[in-house]
This record gives C-alpha cells, sequence and structure tokens, in this order.
C-alpha cells in the first residue's frame, strides 16, 4: 500500500510524495527542501520527480530534487495515458487529463488521485488550453472513481471554492458540513463522495445544477450546454 505526504509552498501550492516503505517519487516538488528532509527522516530513496502539468509554480522544484538525489524525471508531456509507474512493486497510474493545459495529467494510486489544476476540492482549474469539450472529458473520467477516493489538488482553493458553491447553491447544506469537518485539517483534501455533493463541476447533470441555469436562462437542453454554460457562470 502507497502512502502520501502534502507539502505546502509559496501562496497556496502543494508539493507530493508518494512513497512505500524505501522508495518514493516526487510530484510537483516545489517544496523540495522539505521533501528532501522527509526523505531523510523516513529513509527513502526517491526513484521519480514529474509533474502534474508544465506550468513553473509546479515545476520549480525539478532541478532541486533532480541535483540532490539520484532520481529520474519523468516529463509529464511524454507520460502516455494509462501509463504504470511502479513504486515498491505497486502501480501508480497516470491519468491523462487534458483541460486546464493540454499536458495536464493525474496520478492514481490506491484511493490516492493527485489532480494538479485539473480539480481542486470544491471546484475545478481554469481551462488555460481553451478545450472546454477536452475539460469536460476529463472531469468525467475522474468523476467513474470510487467514493472513497481522496483528493489532493495542486492549490489550497478551498475558502474561494467553498464560497463560491455556496453563492451558487446557498440551500445546500453539504457545503457546510464539509466547510465544517475540514475547517481543522492540517492536510488539505476530500473524498470523491464528498465532491459529489459540494462540486458544482462535478454536478451539471443535477436537477438542482440544471435548475439554476434556467433561472440564469442559460443552454442546459444537453450536457455539453450544461458543461458550457456552467463555465461560463463567474
Amino acid at each position: 500500500m502507497l502512502n502520501v505526504e502534502q507539502f505546502r509552498y509559496g501562496t497556496d501550492n502543494f508539493a507530493y510524495i508518494i512513497y512505500g516503505e524505501k522508495q518514493a517519487m516526487a510530484i510537483d516538488g516545489g517544496a523540495w527542501k522539505e521533501i528532501l528532509s522527509f526523505l531523510k527522516t523516513n529513509n527513502l530513496s526517491l526513484e521519480f520527480v514529474t509533474n502534474t502539468h508544465s506550468h513553473y509554480d509546479h515545476t520549480s522544484g525539478n532541478d532541486h530534487l533532480l541535483k540532490a538525489t539520484r532520481a529520474r524525471f519523468l516529463n509529464s508531456v511524454a507520460l502516455s495515458d494509462n501509463h504504470r509507474i511502479i513504486i515498491d512493486a505497486e502501480n501508480v497510474m497516470v491519468y491523462r487529463t487534458p483541460g486546464h493545459t493540454d499536458d495536464s495529467i493525474c496520478f492514481h494510486a490506491g484511493d490516492i488521485l493527485i489532480t494538479g489544476d485539473t480539480l481542486f476540492n470544491g471546484t475545478i482549474g481554469n481551462c488555460f488550453s481553451g478545450n472546454l469539450k477536452n475539460f469536460c472529458l476529463s472531469i468525467k473520467r475522474l468523476m467513474d472513481l470510487s467514493d472513497e477516493t481522496i483528493i489532493y489538488a495542486g492549490h489550497d482553493y478551498i475558502r474561494d471554492s467553498l464560497a463560491f458553491a455556496s453563492h451558487l447553491e446557498p440551500d445546500n447544506k453539504d457545503i457546510e458540513i464539509f466547510r465544517d469537518s475540514h475547517n481543522s485539517n492540517i492536510t488539505i483534501h476530500s473524498t470523491m463522495a464528498e465532491e459529489r455533493r459540494i462540486n458544482p463541476y462535478l454536478r451539471f447533470n443535477e436537477d438542482a445544477i440544471i435548475n439554476i441555469l434556467k433561472e440564469k436562462h442559460l443552454p442546459h437542453s444537453t450536457e455539453w450546454e450544461r458543461w458550457e454554460s456552467l463555465m461560463s457562470i463567474e
């Protein structure tokens, strides 16, 4: 069974290590000093350094980690869909999830899902690629994962995302329940089950969101219209 450790750096960025008993991989390793300390304390060998996408705020720690270890760099652009990365004989699956950027990927190991800027806790990333259809397909793919899947995102946007969700659905009690239950957590995460209850971008086919689109006189007849309309709301 693999484990995950979350590291905060910058204003709101998160770096991660997925690790077993002896081996580890770093994802978006901007907190490189803290990562190296964690590796040393836990007697772990860093095998791979990689990223969820190529924006600099996620790649800034790569060179530091590679110089300080014997890790191999895995370029996110070159990793194929469903590629398997092996850590202590356990699989870490690569999912290509274009939308935020064309090269966006997620990493899935057991119940761990590292989502970068594709899926945040309570919201999703900006569509900087300009391809809303690809983004829709990527989100739908992640929605197929089990309720027990734990989402570890690339940034701590949880306060703003919950504020927007509450503004959109002021009567959604699950948003307040989630806020209260996670208010004292040091590690920022959510389960897919929680996201299905609070994240409007995972609920564009539900009556509650469709009714909001109707009230705003936005197109809502097809799944694509609902997705496009929801993405247009500010």
